[in-house]
């Protein structure tokens, strides 16, 4: 046998193998930030499950939560989900009044999704704006949860939906959100943060409900999130499944 037929060709991670394609291809002119792939092309995985995914043993992010090793890497969410978007829901200034003097910090509430059912939200300190927006984004991103979306209105005819399949209650605090299904077409009946969080999250139509102290950002966009996960706590039926057509992450095609 030849060289050529005992090389075997690895299939790499989405974003590994975008990070690893050849310099003409990753022109990233006219973005704003940093390159996410530069990370990757630098990576050294310290982890079991890093090892795996830079051998190409898992490529999906599926595949890497059935495996039972904790997500410790960021670099492992940038190679399995590629698409993730970013974004910064609020930037607060903390002051406080020390010996030496007036000590300033920024607290930074960020959430992170690829628009398919995945989605994430996380908060961050920081002494300067850009290093707690970085490490807020790196927070939520090991922060990922499946998304639960079906279609549970009343309202709606059978069929698949991008709703929240049956209403569910989440409580940051004081606030509390409801989220109930709504049929197709309705949209994102809720508060700005939470349509922010829902959207990234991959629901398009949607119910809501508040109560308690909603003018707090923080607080107002966790309770959307503790919602999506008090969902996936949420024991269901193979007949209830089938019938409000539920999904779990990312509807593959």
């Amino acid at each position: 046998m030849t060289d050529e037929e005992n090389t075997e060709v690895v299939q790499l991670a989405p974003g590994l193998a975008a990070a690893l394609a050849p310099a003409e291809s990753n022109d990233t002119r006219g973005r704003r930030g940093p390159d996410p792939l530069a990370g990757l092309r630098s990576w050294v995985p310290r982890t079991r499950l890093g090892h795996m995914v830079m051998n190409g043993e898992i490529t999906t992010y599926e595949q890497a939560v059935d495996s039972g090793f904790p997500i410790r890497e960021v670099e492992i969410v940038d190679a399995l989900l590629p698409d993730l978007t970013d974004d910064v829901l609020g930037v607060n200034m903390i002051q406080r009044m020390t010996d030496s003097g007036r000590r300033v910090r920024f607290n930074v509430l960020c959430v992170v999704g690829n628009g398919d059912g995945y989605v994430g939200l996380a908060v961050c300190k920081g002494k300067e704006v850009s290093s707690a927006i970085r490490k807020a984004i790196d927070k939520a991103k090991l922060n990922l949860i499946p998304v639960m979306r079906g279609n549970g209105s009343w309202e709606s005819s059978e069929g698949p939906g991008n709703s929240v399949p049956f209403k569910v209650t989440g409580r940051s605090g004081s606030t509390r959100i409801t989220l109930m299904p709504a049929p197709a077409g309705k949209g994102l009946v809720i508060g700005d943060y939470g349509r922010r969080v829902l959207t990234l999250a991959g629901i398009t139509d949607v119910w809501a409900r508040s109560a308690g102290q909603t003018r707090t950002t923080i607080n107002f966009a966790r309770a959307t999130f503790n919602a999506l996960v008090e969902l996936n706590r949420t024991k269901i039926t193979d007949g209830d499944r089938e019938r409000l057509n539920i999904t779990k992450g990312r509807k593959m095609k």
